[in-house]
């Protein structure tokens, strides 16, 4: 089984820009109101992007409660400080610094996107000691 997450957006090239620069990752679908998000050299997306309102896909009307209301889009990444680094030269909004999540043994650092999704970067877990 593999999770392919679906967030609704308002813009797709903002939102496939914002997550290219902090992944350093590709979109592979390429239309104007649907993106997947690839790492380089994987077979697989990890992410897709889908604007509201079109389609007509079930709970991608508007939205009454602000998007990702309850969601966090969580992401481990192996190169933590790097990740953290691309974040801060995009002038992401970061929510939470960088600290030790102590019951996970691992490194954290909590972000919003373009939309106010809540994004959080994670080093792997048991990787702080």
């Amino acid at each position: 089984m593999r999770v392919q997450p679906l967030i609704a957006v308002e813009d797709i090239e903002r939102s496939r820009r914002w997550y290219q620069r902090l992944f350093d990752c590709v979109g592979v679908h390429g239309a104007g109101d649907y993106e997947q998000l690839m790492m380089p050299g994987d077979d697989t997306f990890f992410l897709q992007l889908h604007l509201w309102e079109v389609h007509g896909h079930p709970n991608l009307e508007p939205a009454f409660v602000r998007p990702g209301h309850g969601v966090l889009l969580w992401f481990e990444v192996e190169e933590f400080d790097e990740a953290v680094t691309r974040a801060r030269d995009m002038d992401a909004w970061i929510v939470q610094e960088p600290h030790v999540n102590a019951r996970a043994n691992h490194l954290e650092c909590w972000l919003h996107d373009p939309d106010g999704y809540t994004v959080v970067l994670a080093s792997p877990f048991g990787d702080v000691e």
